[in-house]
């Protein structure tokens, strides 16, 4: 099985800044793309950024220019710097991963989500 693990959220005042971390385990032959998506209250789950194994990155409008995504290939882990933080970017964050397994079996992989809370 593949297991991913979110850390990073918490509390932090309008204009401060957070750094999410998702760590990819299990029998994992090669991730494909990765994202962070989130939820708020009340709302539907949307992208908030992906990177291909390329390195091509994707950002949703609301926040490009404030949140960079990156990865690292070698530790199976994706990064969400996230700066310049509004009060709306409030949600539960899930970090995604498309995933190939050591037994071929392609997986589209969830974590269990971290809380990020932006407000003064």
């Amino acid at each position: 099985q593949v297991q991913l693990v979110e850390s990073g959220g918490g509390l932090v005042q309008p204009g401060g800044s957070l750094r999410l971390s998702c760590a990819a385990s299990g029998s994992i032959f090669s991730i494909n793309a990765m994202g962070w998506y989130r939820q708020a209250p009340g709302s539907q789950r949307e992208l908030v950024a992906a990177v291909t194994s390329n390195g091509r990155v994707n950002y949703a409008d609301n926040v490009k220019g404030r949140f960079t995504i990156s990865r690292d290939n070698t530790k199976n882990m994706v990064y969400l710097q996230m700066n310049s933080l509004k009060p709306e970017d409030t949600a539960v964050y899930y970090c995604n991963a498309d995933i190939t397994r050591k037994n071929t079996l392609r997986t589209n992989a969830w974590g269990q989500g971290t809380q990020v809370t932006v407000s003064s």
